[in-house]
């Protein structure tokens, strides 16, 4: 097993291992020894291939277990279901010495903490993430969130996890597709923070050898966000870095209805645009983007996305990293070095306008 402590306000252990699903009970048991009553959030893909085998492992350990089914989907992170979420826990019987754990992606992972965060002013909870996304990033951190109607995540709390468990088996059931997804986020720590991970990556070349290096990928990703949240837990300077990509990517996400686009294309579009403006602005070097569009293709990831440019005005309007009419940008002066980029909303248009054709 490889461990991490993040010492948060917080603090908890992130363990990877695999075949550790069946241990959730134990080190769940070890992380919150006065939880009784653990209530699950999982979704209606993840729920029929682990849901029974966590709620044994749990149940085995002592605890008292309920289990909420949401279904998959972006569409689930939402004010509706958070609040059906509250109910059903309630219902339980969820005390505030109780907890929750989540089982599943990102979506899951958002919503379950979310509602940790708020019901009875807070609870335990803890993150066993089953995508490549959600087990190199989104567990990690404490970033819970609801989307809105205007955009993704922004209703939300900062909420440190008791304890995050990664199971790197799960990955196997996932499609090409998702597990792609996940790889924009694995890609962009490397174009951020670590040029010999970028390589490393390039060298793995797609989904197969990625899995022959899986420990070592999510141990890498995990330790390198450890780093940055523990300099800038609540999100006001550094830890703006982990946004490579997303500003722009979050547009492309809302072109497609947060449907037809996954997160991990929207982040990948996004790192390759955010590239260009950084060459325009003689910050990133365009050999820089050669090396972003080469890695991106060889994980199947889209290096632009059709998205209306009404779409993107909105979306760059309400970026979270917004100061009044000022936005950050995150770009690249090398390979494993990013830098923020102050600059007034207008001229981020005027910047991207050129990408549109226009």
């Amino acid at each position: 097993m490889r461990t991490l402590r993040v010492n948060t306000s917080r603090p908890y252990d992130i363990e990877i291992d695999r075949g550790l699903l069946d241990r959730a009970g134990e080190r769940c048991r070890a992380a919150v020894p006065r939880v009784q009553r653990l209530f699950v959030v999982t979704d209606s893909h993840v729920g029929p291939l682990y849901g029974e085998r966590l709620v044994r492992s749990l149940e085995d350990a002592g605890f008292q277990v309920g289990l909420h089914t949401v279904p998959a989907g972006e569409e689930s992170k939402c004010s509706r279901c958070l609040v059906e979420l509250w109910e059903a826990m309630m219902a339980f019987g969820l005390t505030r010495t109780d907890g929750v754990a989540a089982l599943g992606g990102g979506v899951v992972g958002d919503l379950a903490g979310f509602a940790a965060a708020t019901v009875l002013r807070g609870v335990d909870y803890i993150q066993i993430p089953t995508t490549l996304l959600s087990q190199v990033d989104s567990s990690v951190g404490g970033k819970v969130a609801i989307d809105l109607e205007a955009g993704k995540n922004l209703a939300g709390a900062f909420w440190q996890p008791s304890a995050v468990l990664i199971d790197p088996e799960c990955l196997n059931t996932l499609s090409d597709r998702i597990f792609s997804d996940g790889m924009a986020e694995v890609i962009k720590y490397g174009c951020i923070l670590n040029r010999e991970f970028f390589h490393l990556l390039d060298r793995c070349g797609g989904r197969q050898g990625v899995m022959d290096h899986i420990e070592e990928v999510i141990y890498t990703c995990c330790d390198l966000k450890r780093q940055v949240v523990l300099q800038d837990e609540r999100d006001t300077g550094t830890r703006q870095l982990l946004n490579f990509g997303h500003t722009i990517g979050h547009a492309f996400e809302l072109a497609g209805g947060y449907q037809r686009w996954t997160h991990g294309q929207g982040v990948a579009a996004g790192m390759n645009w955010a590239g260009q403006l950084g060459v325009t602005l003689g910050v990133t070097p365009a050999c820089v983007v050669g090396d972003i569009q080469n890695i991106l293709a060889k994980y199947q990831l889209p290096l632009d996305i059709p998205c209306p440019w009404e779409v993107m005005t909105q979306a760059v309007g309400l970026d979270k990293k917004r100061a009044g009419d000022s936005i950050t940008l995150i770009l690249l002066t090398q390979l494993g070095c990013a830098v923020r980029r102050t600059m007034k909303k207008e001229e981020l248009l005027a910047l991207l306008k050129p990408l549109f054709g226009g």
